[in-house]
């Protein structure tokens, strides 16, 4: 799963931007990193995951963990 990619898709799919979604997250005051910064710890996958859980919130979506079933 390529985590920048699939935020990418539900960005788009809820009709908004991640600018505006920094902007949400920083007026709640969470300390999340600027666009341009974001875009670069998603590309390089080095992003915090309470900042996925931040950006996913503001989206209407939860990150749910699951054993795998084999």
């Amino acid at each position: 799963m390529d985590i920048h990619k699939e935020l990418k898709i539900l960005v788009i799919k809820e009709g908004t931007s991640m600018r505006k979604i920094v902007r949400q997250n920083r007026s709640k005051g969470l300390d999340i990193p600027n666009e341009s910064t974001l875009s670069a710890e998603l590309i390089r996958k080095r992003v915090r995951f309470s900042t996925i859980q931040d950006i996913l919130d503001v989206l209407g979506y939860e990150l749910v963990i699951r054993k795998k079933v084999r």
